[in-house]
């Protein structure tokens, strides 16, 4: 039974899910959720998760929330990406742990203020606290992948791609790839994985699709 992961193109967290399951070699397809027409704040959304969030995967009678539980789930079918040993795991934990705390979080929201929202409505004081504080998150990472080619043991794991998540748009947010060499040289090494697609051809939705 193909598996359905309701996501959408302009959402790193569903990138989360759906580039695992993409390289994971599993049965699936996206559903696209129209996040920016209301739908996750919709009665019926509610019933499919009621933290009105994307992504979301149904594998048969099965429903998943959060991309790191679904990026879990992924490992305990396929037995990929989630480290080889108990000490990787936990580090994989960690990293995942860490993003959404401290990258993702962050990121998802400044992109948000910067592309997202009409002019009117953006405050350049959040813009500029934010962009500082996610220097300080870039360079952590930086400095983390020196010396390595994975931020966990010799393969990819949930840590990349848990980190990884915001990091191929083209939307601006104070990232700027080649300001960070070992980030680079990182998501390169991602990008060479066989099947990796970008976000907005791996899932549906992209921002030009509601211009005008």
């Amino acid at each position: 039974m193909t598996m359905k992961l309701h996501c959408f193109g302009e959402s790193g967290n569903a990138y989360k899910a759906a580039l695992p399951l993409e390289l994971s070699g599993l049965d699936w397809e996206p559903v696209k959720v129209d996040f920016f027409g209301g739908e996750t704040r919709s009665p019926t959304y509610a019933d499919l998760n009621i933290m009105a969030e994307a992504p979301v995967l149904q594998d048969g009678d099965l429903t998943l929330t959060q991309s790191g539980v679904i990026q879990m789930y992924i490992t305990e079918k396929t037995g990929k990406f989630g480290g080889s040993t108990p000490e990787e795991a936990r580090e994989v934990m960690r990293w995942c742990f860490w993003d959404n705390h401290k990258l993702s979080s962050q990121a998802g929201m400044l992109r948000f203020q910067m592309n997202f929202l009409p002019e009117d409505k953006r405050n350049p004081e959040v813009i500029a606290f934010m962009g500082a504080r996610l220097k300080a998150v870039f360079q952590t990472l930086n400095q983390a992948l020196q010396g390595r080619d994975w931020l966990v043991g010799d393969g990819p794991t949930n840590a990349d791609f848990s980190c990884c998540g915001y990091l191929f748009y083209p939307e601006p947010f104070t990232f700027v790839r080649e300001d960070w060499p070992e980030i680079d040289r990182w998501l390169g090494n991602i990008e060479a994985l066989p099947g990796w697609k970008h976000p907005y051809d791996l899932m549906p939705g992209h921002p030009s699709d509601r211009a005008g």
